[in-house]
């Protein structure tokens, strides 16, 4: 009887495995509810945490429990006072000169006593932080190092500090960073847009028909009808000189426009009457600023002509096109899809990158973090930028100003973000409701520029009333190159599934002239192969928040295969990432800090990603919510983490430790299956 006994609790302990199996869900009904199908033995219960009040990281996981505990109260300081301590730190010892810092001489810097800086080398060198372990990125790559002593691996340096002028001059690999020249005539608004003005002028945009032809600075001050309500649509077409019939015919009562209508049309401009007398209301109003612009007279005669011989800019269809078909397209991604990100996935095989979406506004002001979103590096043979505007003069402005001053193959038009702030300056999504401005916006644009214009929307503006496929023929006789469409409306935002049904039927409606891109919910190479067969009218997919959780989609797709990448092989991802960061942002503590606040921005979409090797189903949806479960080893664990502090010790694994009194709040909600805002 006593043998028994182990016999009988083996039976119950399989009993239990057994009950516990068959009241597991199945993998398809785990599919059906958007929960990532892990294996059973990956399992395990969620990590209980606890917030500390003074860690000064917030979890995305526990932002709503924790926003009422962990909230520290800063005290708001005056303008004297933040002046104050500007002066201070200027002069304080961590404050070295660069020129000092670079050379390692105290007499290299020109300004000697005038220098607003510190040129104490030795009191600086006693309270700098100690190096950090690696090499100096820029020496890894057999560059000199331009900051020096104040570099966080100053030590690899190889006595460099101790090198005079004859150092070779850095190899230029970043292009299009703003001239100090040009900033101060931006700010000064003394910086000529004649393409733009002229084009303004042909198209009968000029100033007192709706849009000032006017820099960023005046921007603010001549607009004050950024903040405008739908029912100001009628207003803004009648001062147009669009029949007021039209207008109301064409309004909902609720103040959006239908889905049936199109572009409402405007009296002739200029260019169509050529024939006709000089002496109209538009001629004349814009007299003084056509002559500014080096025009002898306004008369039609002299539309063509000008004193100092102003060419005009060819149309769109004139311009070498960009031949979007068949290559990997990385969607520029505010944030995090800064250049170092563009490197990596140049690296693993994106064809065409884009950059950060930039304000027109702020680019006409020179600022300097503005254009810094414009930045190119040589790597990227295919190289966009991104640029954000509600006004056809100020889009024709930065249009010119970018052609001009920049290194791109393209300029692409968002009108398609649907964040508020955007979509309350009347740009963005708010665009999808007036069509007869996206015409003009596109219009100015096409012809003022030399290089190809593409444009980026969305399905529409409210879900369920889809409207863009009424506009895509005429988006393409508007001077159009390649039009992006992203599957969803501004008032899904991210939530629910792109609707690529509907991307279809709108590839399939515009002319062969226009390339159409498709974008939403690309995650694997199946996913980029179905659409692109689906629906051969489609040149090519977009790919946005695929490339962030796993930037090597771009390897997936050219390899057709689907990559069980390691947890190592992620690490040296990330570590090539803050190499790039340490070479774009620097090296030195500044650089260093700021490579790490990218670094966390990363890292809160790729903990999203569920390695193949764990999942019952593959490959994995953008849409399924990752149960809490453990890898295939302590790192592969770490990177699975929702915890902000998590994020934080990787950022430690290859930066150092934080800084005292460091802290981070992920700027996005990178979770697309969470309760998004339906405006």
């Amino acid at each position: 009887m006593e043998g028994a006994t182990p016999a009988k609790e083996g039976s119950e302990s399989v009993g239990a495995l057994e009950s516990e199996a068959a009241t597991r869900p199945r993998p398809e009904d785990l599919v059906a509810r958007a929960i990532a199908p892990v294996k059973a033995e990956y399992l395990r219960p969620p990590p209980s945490r606890s917030v500390a009040v003074d860690s000064g990281v917030e979890d995305g996981s526990n932002e709503k429990k924790s926003s009422s505990t962990n909230v520290v109260v800063k005290e708001k300081k005056s303008r004297r006072q933040l002046k104050r301590e500007r002066k201070q730190e200027q002069k304080s010892t961590k404050n070295i000169c660069p020129e000092v810092a670079k050379s390692g001489n105290v007499d290299a810097c020109p300004y000697r006593g005038n220098c607003r800086f510190n040129h104490d080398m030795d009191a600086y060198l006693a309270e700098k932080p100690p190096d950090l372990e690696g090499t100096c990125p820029f020496v890894s790559a057999e560059e000199f190092c331009p900051y020096g002593i104040t570099c966080r691996y100053a030590s690899t340096h190889r006595q460099q500090t101790s090198l005079k002028l004859e150092v070779p001059a850095t190899k230029i690999s970043e292009v299009n960073s703003l001239n100090k020249d040009l900033q101060k005539l931006l700010w000064k608004n003394k910086v000529s847009f004649p393409n733009a003005d002229f084009q303004l002028k042909l198209l009968g945009l000029e100033r007192g028909n709706g849009a000032r032809a006017n820099s960023g600075a005046d921007h603010m001050k001549n607009h004050p009808e950024n903040n405008i309500h739908l029912d100001d649509n009628k207003e803004m077409l009648c001062s147009l000189g669009a029949p007021t019939t039209c207008v109301e015919n064409d309004c909902l009562d609720n103040g959006s426009i239908s889905d049936d209508s199109r572009p409402l049309k405007k009296t002739k401009s200029q260019a169509d009457k050529i024939d006709s007398s000089p002496k109209t209301k538009n001629f004349e109003e814009s007299q003084d600023s056509c002559l500014q612009n080096g025009l002898e007279d306004v008369s039609p005669n002299n539309l063509y002509s000008s004193k100092n011989d102003l060419n005009l800019k060819p149309h769109t269809r004139e311009i070498k096109l960009i031949d979007f078909r068949g290559k990997l397209y990385l969607a520029p991604l505010t944030t995090v899809g800064n250049l170092p990100f563009r490197r990596i996935c140049k690296a693993l095989g994106a064809d065409i990158t884009c950059g950060e979406m930039a304000m027109c506004t702020n680019l006409l002001q020179g600022q300097a973090s503005e254009w810094a979103l414009l930045r190119r590096h040589s790597s990227e043979d295919i190289f966009g930028v991104q640029i954000c505007g509600a006004y056809p003069d100020t889009v024709a402005r930065t249009v010119e100003l970018i052609d001009r001053e920049c290194e791109v193959d393209f300029i692409d038009i968002n009108m398609g973000c649907p964040i508020d702030i955007i979509v309350n300056k009347q740009a963005g999504s708010a665009l999808l409701m007036k069509p007869l401005r996206m015409k003009n916006i596109i219009q100015a644009a096409s012809t003022t520029l030399s290089k190809p214009l593409t444009v980026k929307v969305r399905t529409g503006y409210f879900e369920g009333r889809n409207r863009i496929d009424s506009l895509v023929s005429d988006i393409s006789n508007w001077g159009t190159s390649a039009l992006t469409i992203h599957g969803r409306s501004r008032q899904q935002r991210y939530s629910k599934l792109a609707d690529w049904d509907y991307i279809y039927e709108c590839a399939k409606k515009v002319p062969d002239s226009l390339q159409v891109l498709g974008n939403g919910d690309i995650f694997s190479y199946t996913d980029w192969i179905k659409h692109t067969l689906d629906c051969p009218e489609l040149s090519t997919c977009m790919i946005a928040r695929g490339a962030l959780i796993k930037p090597w989609i771009f390897t997936e797709i050219k390899e057709q295969r689907h990559w069980d990448i390691s947890s190592g092989e992620r690490f040296n991802i990330l570590k090539d990432f803050v190499q790039f960061g340490l070479q774009h942002w620097g090296s030195d503590t500044k650089g260093v800090e700021t490579t790490r606040h990218f670094l966390l921005e990363w890292l809160s979409y790729t903990y999203r990603y569920i390695p193949l090797g764990l999942l019952d189903v593959v490959p994995q949806h953008l849409n399924w919510r990752p149960p809490s479960y453990s890898g295939r080893d302590d790192l592969e664990t770490l990177m699975a983490s929702d915890s902000a502090a998590d994020w934080v010790r990787i950022s430690e694994m290859l930066l150092g430790k934080v800084p005292e009194g460091f802290t981070f709040t992920p700027k996005h909600k990178s979770n697309a299956y969470d309760s998004a805002e339906n405006g």
